[in-house]
C-alpha cells in the first residue's frame, strides 16, 4: 500500500499501481465523475497516471476557482475542435491549441479564412465527436519516430526539433485523430457536455511578424449547458458596456482610418461632455487651494 496526501492534509491509503482516478473513486463516485485531471507532489497528470510510491495529491475539478481543472478540459475540447477541423477541411495544417484563460483555440494554416458557415459546420462536427464518445489514448515515441509520425505536419515538425534529444515525446490520440500534445487530457471526448465557437481572427506562426498567417479559432466548453448560456449572457453585457460601442450610440467620439482606430475624434456631444468634465475638475482645484 501508499500514503496519498489530500489537499486538506488527510491520508488515506491506496494499492501501489493505483490510478489517481482510482483515488478519486476512493474518495467518492461524485470526485471521480467530475475530475478532470491530478496533481502529483506538485505535476499536473492525467486521470490514468499511476501512483507507485507515497505522494501529494490534488485531485482537479471543473470548479470557478480551479484553473488546472478547467485547463485540462478545455485543452481536450482544443483537440476535439482540430479533429472537427480535419474531418471537415482535410488539407489544413495544425499549428497549436492551448488552453487560455477562458476557452481555448486552435491555430490551422489553412487557404482562406473561415467563414461564418464553416465554423458552423466546425461547431456541428465537434458535437458528433463528442457524441461519439472516442476513448482518449496517451503515448510517447522517441524523436526520430515522432518526426516520422508527424512527417505530414510542417509546424508539428518544427515544435518537435525543437525538442532536447532523449525528452519524452507525447502524443495523444481518438479515434482517426493523433495530435502532438504534453497533456493532460480527459479520458474520453464524452466527458465534454457543451461547446461553442465564439470568434476567429488571424495569428502569426509562433506571434512572429515574419512567419505565416495562420487562421485562429477560439472556443469555449463546459460540463452543464446552463454554465455555457451564462458566460454567452455575459460576453453580451460586456459587449454592451463596451466604450466603443457607447461613444457610437451616443454620438460621443468617431474613429477613421485615415487617423487610426486608436485616435477618437470628439463629436459635438464628445466635445460637451469633455467640457463639462474639464469645468468640474477645474472648480475641485479651486475648492482644494481654498
Amino acid at each position: 500500500m501508499i500514503k496519498v496526501t489530500l489537499k486538506d492534509g488527510s491520508i488515506i491509503e491506496a494499492e501501489k499501481g493505483s490510478s489517481i482516478l482510482d483515488v478519486a473513486k476512493k474518495i467518492s463516485e461524485g470526485l471521480a465523475r467530475n475530475a478532470t485531471c491530478g496533481e502529483v507532489d506538485g505535476k499536473v497528470e492525467d486521470l490514468r497516471y499511476i501512483l507507485n510510491s507515497d505522494c501529494s495529491l490534488v485531485i482537479h475539478t471543473f470548479k470557478e476557482d480551479d484553473l488546472e481543472g478547467k485547463k485540462a478540459y478545455w485543452h481536450t475540447t482544443s483537440h476535439i475542435m482540430a479533429q472537427a477541423v480535419k474531418r471537415l477541411f482535410p488539407n489544413v495544417k495544425l499549428a497549436i491549441g492551448p488552453a487560455i484563460e477562458n476557452g481555448f483555440y486552435y491555430d490551422f494554416d489553412v487557404e482562406k479564412p473561415f467563414t461564418d458557415e464553416d465554423k458552423a459546420k466546425i461547431e456541428e462536427e465537434m458535437k458528433k465527436i463528442i457524441k461519439e464518445d472516442l476513448k482518449i489514448e496517451r503515448f510517447a515515441l522517441p524523436k526520430k519516430e515522432a518526426l516520422e509520425l508527424m512527417k505530414d505536419e510542417p509546424y508539428k515538425q518544427e515544435l518537435i526539433g525543437d525538442l532536447e534529444e532523449g525528452e519524452e515525446i507525447s502524443f495523444y490520440k481518438q479515434g482517426e485523430f493523433t495530435d502532438l500534445c504534453a497533456g493532460p487530457h480527459l479520458l474520453n471526448t464524452g466527458k465534454i457536455k457543451t461547446v461553442k465557437i465564439l470568434s476567429s481572427s488571424g495569428a502569426y506562426w509562433r506571434g512572429d511578424e515574419k512567419n505565416k498567417m495562420l487562421q485562429r479559432i477560439y472556443a469555449i466548453s463546459f460540463p452543464k449547458a446552463s454554465m455555457l448560456e451564462e458566460y454567452l449572457n455575459f460576453l453580451e453585457e460586456a459587449k454592451q458596456r463596451d466604450h466603443r460601442k457607447i461613444g457610437k450610440d451616443l454620438e460621443i467620439f468617431m474613429t477613421h482610418k485615415l487617423v487610426g482606430a486608436g485616435l477618437p475624434m470628439y463629436l459635438p456631444n464628445g466635445a460637451t461632455l469633455r467640457r463639462i468634465l474639464e469645468r468640474y475638475i477645474q472648480d475641485k482645484e479651486i475648492e482644494l487651494r481654498i
